[in-house]
């Protein structure tokens, strides 16, 4: 919390205040990595039909309403505080378009493992994202199959670390702080979790290399 009082100056002290202005400010500080998120956890099924930027702007609007219980507790820092409202909205997104394709959510259990029902298809989309000549189109969905089969054997801990930490861009610290563990452990798990991909990529026709 306190790194990003010192960086936000006085924004903070307006937020305290009241001043809806200061969030939005904030919010937009943020945007960017809050948009990659959204982009890496929207269901493919609803591209095309529910735009991040829309997604964002509930998310907003949702904060603002929580912000006063936010700022009495203090009990995350601000940007995972964020990241946790897009989450929510995601889930409730997901809910209202997919329905009963969707496994239930919980909005008491963490969003993280609300949102993680998702994480092996969307990391398969991003290592899958690079192919686009019509041979290698043609490809995708065979190899999409067998990525996501790959990566529901990891264990779903090490699978949320990489998601969080090399495609969200997450720090180790946040990491930490949105699964409830140890900054220790999640490096360790991070390290753990990019060997393993890489040995899940290493036996996949034409995916070999493509995490450093």
């Amino acid at each position: 919390m306190g790194n990003e009082e010192d960086q936000g100056g006085s924004l903070w002290q307006r937020l305290e205040q009241g001043d809806q202005e200061a969030l939005a400010e904030l919010f937009s500080q943020h945007r960017e990595r809050l948009w990659r998120m959204v982009h890496f956890r929207l269901d493919r099924r609803l591209h095309g039909r529910v735009d991040a930027d829309d997604v964002l702007q509930e998310a907003y609007l949702d904060a603002l309403q929580r912000l006063p219980h936010y700022l009495q507790q203090r009990n995350m820092s601000f940007f995972v505080w964020l990241r946790c409202i897009v989450g929510q909205t995601l889930v409730d997104i997901h809910r209202k378009h997919l329905g009963a394709q969707m496994r239930a959510a919980d909005r008491e259990i963490p969003i993280h493992n609300a949102l993680s029902n998702t994480t092996s298809v969307s990391l398969a989309a991003q290592l899958l994202g690079h192919l686009t000549s019509p041979s290698q189109a043609a490809m995708r969905h065979e190899l999409a199959r067998q990525l996501e089969e790959a990566l529901e054997k990891m264990n779903p801990i090490d699978r949320e670390v990489l998601a969080l930490r090399h495609f969200e861009e997450l720090t180790n610290s946040e990491v930490a702080e949105v699964l409830g563990i140890q900054q220790k452990a999640a490096s360790i798990r991070y390290v753990r979790a990019v060997k393993r991909l890489k040995q899940i990529l290493s036996e996949v026709p034409g995916m070999e290399g493509e995490v450093g």
